[in-house]
């Protein structure tokens, strides 16, 4: 039984009922001896404690999308074949242009609440070594015939931790608040595309490559990005990639768009970190190097020490003391052609929570749309 099914989702509101409805019914009738009777009593309570925890556990997992699988929650499926020293500019030696095309099939999203036109595929990384599901939705342009020799720009859109591909999709309602305003012409035409970022059991990988561990930077910004490239119609320039993403998939999104100017243009991070030890699950945050070097301040600093401010343009929404102060850091760093748009969120929104990250989507994908080409 799926996790995010209706079905369990029925079956823990029958248990609680269940749950309920017996100690009404049995309390008094219970026989035997004292310590039968209350053996039998305490069972039954701690029966309606455990189903009641696991109704709101399910409520809150379909809501925010955290685990997609039983596998992820309890830590069972390995996404990781291999973790090989890929070197810093993740490639392992190999250049992308010579790889062979990585032709997928796709079929229908596993999870009617992520809406219609939404498609998944299984991946399995041959730079990085990362399997998991990629989600896929074209905009309403794509199979028009007035736009069959168009390339579109691409969006990786990166959840939290813990979090689900899923997420954007089912939580932020992503696609259902973009496809009216791209058929009104409102906003750009985007290829939007969420691949798995829940890859180790208990960790957050922070987006980074770890020898021995995970190659998660090479998954998303080379295999994904690759993949992408060879199955539908889009730019392979940086100019037509970007990054968004909200809390831990903001840093994310930040950090890889700042390492990887050569290939993305533009990042969108809510409600997000500079430092990767602000998450403490977090791989790069534990490893004293790694924290320094995947904090988007230094990576802007290195690269302004060298002569070679990255062209990105970042977008960053928080409130004060989630987000914001991050973005201002951030801002007075940059030089041009790196720039820096800050937007401060009022503290009473609504917290870090996917209701504030949900109304912010048609502003940032407008912003998006002045800053991608295909």
């Amino acid at each position: 039984m799926s996790l995010t099914g209706t079905p369990f989702f029925l079956t823990s509101v029958a248990l609680l009922i269940v749950a309920v409805v017996l100690p009404l019914a049995l309390w008094g009738r219970i026989a035997g001896p004292a310590l039968v009777r209350g053996v039998a009593r305490l069972l039954m309570l701690l029966f309606a404690q455990v189903t009641a925890i696991t109704l709101v556990f399910v409520l809150v997992n379909n809501a925010n999308n955290l685990y997609d699988t039983w596998g992820d929650l309890l830590g069972t499926d390995s996404h990781v074949a291999v973790a090989k020293d890929l070197g810093p500019d993740g490639m392992g030696g190999k250049q992308i242009k010579n790889e062979p095309k990585q032709l997928q099939r796709f079929r229908p999203g596993d999870d009617p609440r992520m809406g219609a036109g939404v498609q998944m595929t299984d991946l399995e990384g041959r730079i990085s070594g990362v399997r998991g599901e990629v989600y896929v939705w074209l905009p309403p342009q794509y199979h028009d015939p007035a736009y069959k020799n168009t390339r579109f720009p691409v969006v990786e859109l990166l959840p939290g931790y813990p979090g689900s591909s899923k997420a954007w999709f089912g939580s932020l309602h992503v696609a259902e608040q973009l496809r009216p305003l791209m058929q009104r012409g409102e906003v750009k035409p985007f290829i939007l595309v969420a691949p798995r970022t829940n890859l180790l059991t208990g960790a957050d990988t922070g987006c980074v490559n770890v020898p021995g561990k995970v190659n998660a930077d090479s998954w998303l910004t080379v295999d994904v990005r690759k993949m992408v490239v060879d199955n539908f119609r889009v730019g392979d320039k940086p100019d037509s990639w970007a990054l968004a993403g909200y809390s831990a998939g903001a840093h994310c999104a930040t950090k890889l768009a700042l390492a990887h100017p050569d290939r993305y243009r533009a990042a969108i991070a809510m409600s997000g970190y500079n430092d990767p030890a602000l998450e403490p699950d977090s791989l790069a945050g534990k490893d004293p190097q790694l924290r320094i070097a995947s904090n988007p301040i230094q990576i802007l600093k290195s690269a302004n020490a060298a002569g070679r401010p990255p062209r990105t343009a970042l977008y960053v929404s928080g409130a004060a003391g989630d987000g914001y102060q991050a973005g201002i850091g951030l801002r007075q760093l940059a030089k041009l052609p790196t720039t820096v748009t800050v937007r401060q969120i009022a503290a009473n929104a609504g917290g870090h929570t996917t209701a504030v990250w949900r109304q912010q989507v048609p502003e940032i994908f407008r912003w998006l749309g002045t800053q991608l080409k295909p």
